[in-house]
C-alpha cells in the first residue's frame, strides 16, 4: 500500500483521522520491512504502530506479549474493528486442541492478521513447526523492556526470542517496543534482538496532565485512600498493592464502604480476572484494586486516578502504573503513599535474589526512594531519570505535582556542593552515593577500609550536616547536571564537565530538603481527630445504666475502646454504630439504641459537625473465616483441629475469635472450656468477671496469680461474652 494511503486506513480501520505523535513515521518503516525499536509512553498509542500495518500487510504478524490480559484486551479492540472474528487470535496454553486447530486454520486461510502469543508459547516445537509453514508479515515484540535485567520487569523468556524467531524463518521484520527504558535498558534490549540497524523514535516521556503526589503512610492509610476516593465519586481508578492478601483485604474494606470495587490479581482463577477486568472496562466497577498482574495493555482512556498502596520497586514500573491514568488527556491523579518500612520489606525480598539482581533490584529500588523523598519537581526527577531534560517553570505540565505546587523553602548550597563535587574528584569516580555519604559523615565500611579513604583529610568534612542532607544534595547536582551515575556500575558518581567548572568557578546553588515522611502513628482510629471527653463521660454513665438493666458488667456492653470511638465519630444511625470498632450487628441492635440517642442529642445540643465523610467500616474477620469459625464450633470440633486446619497457632484462633465475640457474634465453646476447666474452676471465674471492672487479662492473671494461664482466661472470657453480653 502506498504511504500516502496510510490516513484513510487509519480513518477505515480505527476511525481516527489523523496519526498521534510519531506512529505514521513507525508504520511506515513497518510497511518498508525496517527493523524498528519504539519507545513511547503509556497512553501514546504504542499498539497501533503494529496493528494498522499487521491489518495491511499480506501474511500475519506475530506479536510477543507477556500477559493474557494484555493479549485478550487488543484481541477484543480489534475483533470491534472487523467483521470477521478471526481477524486476530491468541495462542497459549490456556486454549483447548480444537481451539488451537481453529486458531492455525484461521491462519492458514490468510484470515488472521495478528497472532498474540507468550514468549514460553512462541518456543514450543510444535508451534515452531507450525509458523514456519504460514506467511508471518513481521515481529512486534510488546513490553519490550521485559528483555533487559536492568528492566523493570525482566523476564528470561524474552531473552530467548531471537533464537526462536530464526528458527521460524530468516530476515523476519522486528518492532521492539516500550513504555519505558533507560538508556542501559534500550541498549540492551537492541543487542539481544540483533536488530542494531533499527530505526529509533522515541516520544517525550512528559504526561502533562498527570498530577503526581507523595503522602506519608500511616496505619489510616485505608482511611486516607477511601476518603480520596470519596471525594472522587464516580470516578474510576486503580489501587496498586504489592500483594494478593492486601489487595483482598483492601478490596473488602473499600465494598463494605459503599466503593463499588473489585480485586485483581494472578491468585484469582481466570474466570473471575476477565471478569474482574472486564467489569472495569465495562464501567460495571469504578476501582480495581490489584497487583501489577492488572493493566499491561489495559486500553481504558478514562482512568481519572492511580493509587500507590505500597510503593513499587522502581521508577519504571511507577511510570508504567500511573500512566494507566488520563490516557484520553483528560486529569489524572497520580497519588502513591510512602513509608521506609515498605522500602525495608522489599529490601529484605530482593536481598533473598542472586547476588547480580540484588545489586539491579537495589539500585532500582534506592531510585525510588530518592523519587518518594525528593522535595524538587516529581515531573522533573522522572523525566531527567529517562533521559530527558524538564522545564519546571514553563515546561508542559509545570505545577503539576505537590512539590511544585505546594514548595518548600530553598537554601543557598553552595559550599556543601563544593564540598560534595571536591571529594567524589580525588575519590577519582570510584565511590557510589551512599559511600560518598560515609566519607563526608565519618563513617566507613569496607569498600572505604579497603581503600584507605577514612585516612584522607577530607574524611568527615561534611559532619555539620546529616545523612539526609547530603542524599538531597546528591539527587538535586545529578538533576542539575553536576553529576551523573554510571549505570553500568550499579551506581558509581562521576563528576560531569559542568562539575568539574563548578569547581573552578563555584556560584550560587539552591537547594531544598528531602521530605522525611516520618509517619506520626496515632492509635486514634482518625487522624488528626480529638476524643471528646464530655461525650465519653456521658457514654461511659449510658454504659453503666444499661448494664445495671441487664445485670451485666460495664465492658459487657460496650468495651472502653468502643465508647472512645464513638466519641470521635459521633454515630448517630444504626448503620453507623456497626462501623465503630468492636460493634458487631448483634450488639448493636441489643445495645445501641440508647446510645445513638443521647449522641443525636449531644451533637445537636452541641452544635456538632461530625466528620461523616471518614466514618469507615472495617471489614472485621474474614467473613468466610468466621463462617467457618462458627460452623465447626457449633459441630464441636476441637479448636486446635480448627486452629491447624487454617494454619493457624492458639494464639491467633483465640484473637480472631475474641474479634468474633466482642462485637457481637455468640460462639457456644462450653464443650471446650468443660475439657479443661472444671466446675469450680468456672464458677471462679464467672464470679470475677460479674464482679470485676475490666475485661483485661493482666487484670485476670494478676487477681488469680498461677491458679490460671493466660490461655484458660482468655477462653473463659469468650464464654462469659457469648453467653452474658451477647
Amino acid at each position: 500500500m502506498k504511504e500516502n494511503s496510510l490516513p484513510a486506513a487509519l480513518q477505515h480501520y480505527f476511525g481516527f483521522s489523523t496519526f498521534k505523535g510519531q506512529q505514521e513515521a513507525v508504520i511506515t518503516e513497518v510497511m518498508q520491512n525496517n527493523n524498528c525499536f519504539v519507545i513511547m509512553p503509556t497512553g501514546g498509542g504504542k499498539s497501533l504502530c503494529y496493528q494498522l500495518p499487521a491489518l495491511i500487510k499480506p501474511g500475519t504478524a506475530l506479536v510477543i506479549s507477556p500477559l493474557i490480559a494484555l493479549m485478550k484486551n487488543q484481541v477484543d479492540v480489534l475483533r470491534g474493528l472487523a467483521a470477521d472474528p478471526a481477524i486476530a487470535h491468541v495462542l497459549n496454553s490456556s486454549l483447548t486442541k480444537t481451539e488451537t486447530e481453529r486458531v492455525k486454520t484461521d491462519i492458514r486461510n490468510g484470515v488472521t492478521k495478528l497472532l498474540f502469543v507468550a514468549p514460553e508459547s512462541l518456543a514450543k516445537e510444535d508451534n515452531i513447526a507450525f509458523l514456519k509453514t504460514v506467511p508471518i508479515s513481521f515481529l512486534a515484540i510488546d513490553e519490550a523492556h521485559c528483555i533487559s535485567e536492568w528492566g523493570h520487569d525482566f523476564r528470561p523468556d524474552y531473552r530467548n526470542i531471537r533464537p526462536v524467531i530464526d528458527k521460524i524463518a530468516q530476515n523476519i521484520p522486528i518492532v521492539a517496543l516500550t513504555a519505558t527504558a533507560t538508556e542501559k535498558v534500550q541498549e540492551d534490549i537492541v543487542k539481544n534482538l540483533k536488530i542494531t540497524d533499527a530505526k529509533f523514535f522515541k516520544d517525550s516521556f512528559n504526561r502533562p496532565n498527570l498530577f503526581y503526589e507523595v503522602r506519608t503512610k500511616t496505619d489510616q492509610v485505608d482511611v486516607d485512600i477511601i476518603k480520596f476516593i470519596k471525594q472522587n465519586e464516580g470516578k474510576s481508578g486503580i489501587i496498586y498493592c504489592l500483594s494478593r492478601k492486601k489487595v483482598e483485604e483492601l478490596a473488602q474494606t473499600l465494598q463494605v464502604n459503599g466503593i463499588n470495587a473489585l480485586p485483581y490479581h494472578a491468585g484469582l482463577d481466570a474466570k473471575s480476572r476477565v471478569n474482574h477486568q472486564d467489569q472495569f472496562l465495562n464501567e460495571d466497577c469504578d476501582v480495581i484494586v490489584a497487583t501489577i498482574a492488572f493493566g499491561m495493555g489495559i486500553d481504558k482512556p478514562d482512568v481519572r486516578f492511580v493509587i500507590h498502596h505500597d510503593i513499587p520497586k522502581s521508577i519504571e514500573s511507577y511510570y508504567q502504573e500511573t500512566g494507566r491514568a488520563g490516557r484520553d488527556g483528560g486529569e489524572g491523579h497520580c497519588l502513591a503513599f510512602y513509608s521506609y518500612k515498605d522500602i525495608e520489606k522489599l529490601e529484605k525480598f530482593i536481598s533473598g535474589k542472586p547476588v547480580a539482581e540484588q545489586e539491579v533490584g537495589m539500585a532500582l529500588l534506592q531510585e525510588m526512594v530518592a523519587y518518594a523523598e525528593t522535595s524538587m519537581s516529581r515531573r522533573k526527577f522522572i523525566l531527567h531519570y529517562f533521559g530527558e531534560a524538564f522545564d519546571e517553570k514553563n515546561g508542559l505540565g509545570a505545577n503539576m505535582d505537590d512539590n511544585t505546587r505546594y514548595p518548600k523553602e530553598q537554601q543557598e548550597a553552595q559550599d556543601e556542593l563544593l564540598t560534595l563535587l571536591k571529594v567524589i574528584a580525588v575519590t577519582h569516580n570510584k565511590y557510589k552515593s551512599r559511600e560518598i555519604v560515609h566519607l563526608l559523615m565519618g563513617t566507613t565500611n569496607s569498600q572505604i577500609i579497603s581503600h584507605k579513604t577514612h585516612e584522607k583529610p577530607f574524611f568527615g568534612s561534611g559532619k555539620v550536616q546529616n545523612e539526609r542532607y547530603w542524599m538531597a544534595l546528591i539527587r538535586q547536582a545529578m538533576v542539575q547536571g553536576y553529576l551523573r551515575k554510571e549505570i553500568e556500575s550499579y551506581g558509581v558518581l562521576h563528576l560531569t564537565s559542568r562539575g568539574t567548572d563548578f569547581i573552578s568557578s563555584p556560584k550560587s546553588f539552591m537547594m531544598t530538603l528531602d521530605h522525611t515522611h516520618e509517619a506520626t502513628v496515632s492509635s486514634a482510629p482518625l487522624k488528626g481527630a480529638v476524643l471528646d471527653k464530655q461525650l465519653m463521660q456521658l457514654l461511659k454513665a449510658e454504659r453503666k445504666k444499661i448494664a445495671q438493666q441487664h445485670e451485666v458488667p460495664p465492658y459487657a456492653v460496650f468495651q472502653e475502646n468502643s465508647l472512645e470511638d464513638m466519641a470521635l465519630k459521633y454515630p448517630v444511625k444504626m448503620e453507623e454504630l456497626i462501623t465503630i470498632n468492636g460493634v458487631g450487628e448483634g450488639k448493636a441492635k441489643k445495645f445501641g439504641a440508647s446510645f445513638l440517642h443521647l449522641i443525636e442529642q449531644y451533637v445537636t445540643e452541641n452544635d456538632i459537625t461530625r466528620p461523616q465523610d471518614v466514618l469507615v467500616k472495617t471489614t472485621g474477620v474474614n467473613s468466610a473465616l468466621k463462617l467457618y469459625l462458627i460452623q465447626n464450633i457449633d459441630r464441636k470440633l476441637p479448636l486446635d483441629d480448627i486452629a491447624a486446619a487454617k494454619g493457624m497457632d492458639m494464639n491467633q484462633l483465640l484473637t480472631t475469635m475474641e474479634t468474633i465475640v466482642f462485637a457481637g457474634t455468640k460462639l457456644n465453646i462450653s464443650y471446650w472450656i468443660d475439657e479443661i476447666l472444671d466446675e469450680d474452676d468456672q464458677e471462679e471465674l464467672h464470679d470475677y468477671f460479674m464482679e470485676a471492672d475490666s475485661d483485661a487479662v493482666s487484670a485476670a492473671l494478676e487477681a488469680f496469680d498461677t491458679d490460671f494461664d493466660e490461655e484458660e482466661i482468655r477462653l473463659y472470657r469468650l464464654k462469659f461474652f457469648s453467653e452474658v453480653a451477647n
